[in-house]
């Protein structure tokens, strides 16, 4: 854990270097730089390969570089909970393993953070809760897997604790064991969902990539607010073993990082499935395509989204795709089922979890409701925990007719919405804006949380990425690319033909504070 006492000092430090700009006071911006003669901003994963393969890298040297960056560069952010203490000594094993055997993936010695629901043998996983500081899980079977193909797992990334589903008035980025993820664009500026730290950190390249989760937009709005990409596997792909739960309906763990190559390198790694997601990108994946463009999805709520996504509709139509503007339907049936439906399976689901993770920690959702009511001044101090109280009472009940009536509804509506609009229209995707420009973060007063797309994909368990699509001021806007069940590889395809024609994204300025002249 980064210690207080060095958060603070290293903060000072950095802000005391402040520089004015018209766009308001701005951190001397701390650059990647080079290593070993490589552009660490953009560099990508085959990339460090080719740097280990010379011998001009090593993994060690490589793990050394982001340990140095997270202890310059997280007092801004605060999106690393928990540093591993054997991160080096797995990048040392890594190096052995590449001079003796040669790599065993494109992974090999390279760094991931890891969002803290994820559990680790080494480093526990807590949801951001005080009250899971002590459990003792082993490997989640993604982590497994990323060891065996000789990932470093170079720390944890903060989180909204709980996955945002304790509270109404919850705020994006903030745990109690964490703290507050600042979004690093803008730093008072909210980096959104409760993957916050892992697309933050990613952003500001404490690792080569991270991993994230979703039940509902919790990949994809971290990815678009902290200008990365982020990809929320069709349900089933990922393994959901040794993660701290929602729903098993709708959660999923997935690859962040700054490029679709180095995303779709995490999927090959820690899918069940084998297939090799890079054959898909494609950088004319566009040329020909039909894509559908869900311009309504932000309800006039940010004029200045709108203008952005019908230029890079324009852009779409340059690269050769044929665009149908669109309106998914069903989207009032998905709405009004979705909460009911995730508040009895969490009451299910995390009592289950809880059973079979080792070590103390409260034995059900009665137990964690009331270690918070003990630890309030921690815990409670910014807001409550009604959901964890209503979720409470449904029992948890999967064979309740009303549980299954509303899953039901929810689930075959976000399917049709998205299946119908494919077929309707001969598409061979749909994309939208992922998010709003990003909010002031103000704890204890809930998410400014203007629109979101990625409902029918999340509760359909169907394959969305976030890609980023532009910005308004100095604050990121994703576009979401989603499809039918297991048409990963083709919405990857399709956001890398994107990026590369694009090249939209652009390093962090870590701004404090938004100039006058930028809304809010």
């Amino acid at each position: 854990m980064l210690s207080t006492v060095r958060r603070a000092f290293l903060a000072l430090t950095l802000v005391a270097g402040l520089l004015v700009t018209a766009a308001g006071p701005v951190a001397a911006t701390p650059s990647a730089g080079t290593l070993a003669g490589v552009d660490m901003e953009r560099v990508t994963i085959p990339q460090l390969q080719s740097a280990m393969a010379a011998g001009r890298l090593s993994s060690a040297t490589l793990t050394r570089y982001y340990l140095d960056r997270i202890n310059r560069i997280e007092p801004l952010v605060n999106a690393v909970l928990a540093l591993n203490g054997n991160a080096l000594g797995q990048a040392a094993a890594s190096d052995r393993v590449r001079r003796t055997s040669g790599p065993r993936s494109l992974l090999e010695g390279i760094p991931v953070l890891l969002k803290d629901n994820i559990d680790t043998a080494d480093q526990g996983a807590t949801a951001g809760s005080e009250a899971l500081l002590a459990a003792r899980p082993d490997d989640a079977e993604l982590v497994q897997r990323l060891r065996d193909a000789g990932a470093v797992i170079i720390g944890k990334a903060n989180l909204s604790e709980w996955a945002n589903f304790r509270s109404f008035e919850s705020t994006s980025g903030w745990s109690a064991v964490g703290g507050q993820t600042n979004n690093p664009y803008v730093l008072d500026r909210n980096p959104c969902g409760s993957s916050s730290g892992s697309g933050a950190g990613v952003a500001a390249n404490l690792a080569v990539v991270a991993i994230g989760t979703e039940t509902d937009g919790s990949i994809v709005c971290p990815a678009g607010a902290n200008g990365v990409v982020g990809h929320k596997p069709t349900l089933g792909l990922v393994s959901g073993d040794g993660v701290v739960p929602i729903s098993s309906e709708q959660d999923t763990a997935g690859p962040m990082a700054r490029n679709v190559t180095d995303t779709a390198i995490v999927l090959d790694v820690i899918d069940g499935v084998g297939e090799d997601y890079t054959d898909a990108l494609d950088p004319d994946a566009l040329d020909g395509a039909r894509i559908g463009v869900w311009t309504s999805v932000t309800g006039d709520t940010s004029p200045d989204v709108d203008a952005l996504f019908q230029r890079a509709i324009s852009k779409l139509q340059r690269l050769g795709a044929t665009t149908v503007v669109v309106e998914p339907p069903y989207q009032d049936q998905i709405n009004d089922n979705e909460f009911p439906a995730l508040l009895v399976e969490f009451d299910h689901d995390i009592e289950a979890y809880l059973d079979a993770t080792p070590g103390p920690h409260p034995a059900d959702l009665g137990g964690l409701i009331a270690f918070n009511r003990v630890r309030a001044e921690s815990e409670l101090r910014y807001f409550g925990q009604e959901i964890f109280i209503l979720a409470e009472r449904t029992g948890g009940d999967l064979s309740d007719p009303r549980y299954q009536r509303a899953r039901t509804t929810a689930t075959t509506a976000a399917q049709a919405s998205i299946d119908q609009t494919l077929a309707r229209f001969d598409l061979d995707a749909i994309v939208a804006p992922t998010n709003s420009p990003a909010w002031k973060t103000t704890l204890g007063e809930g998410d400014a949380f203007e629109f979101g797309s990625s409902g029918p994909a999340a509760v359909g368990g169907y394959p969305n990425v976030s890609v980023p699509m532009g910005y308004v001021g100095p604050l990121p806007v994703g576009m979401s690319v989603f499809a039918g069940a297991g048409e990963d590889a083709e919405v990857l395809g399709l956001a890398f033909a994107w990026e590369q024609a694009t090249q939209v994204r652009r390093p962090p300025t870590y701004q404090l504070t938004l100039g006058p002249q930028i809304g809010g």
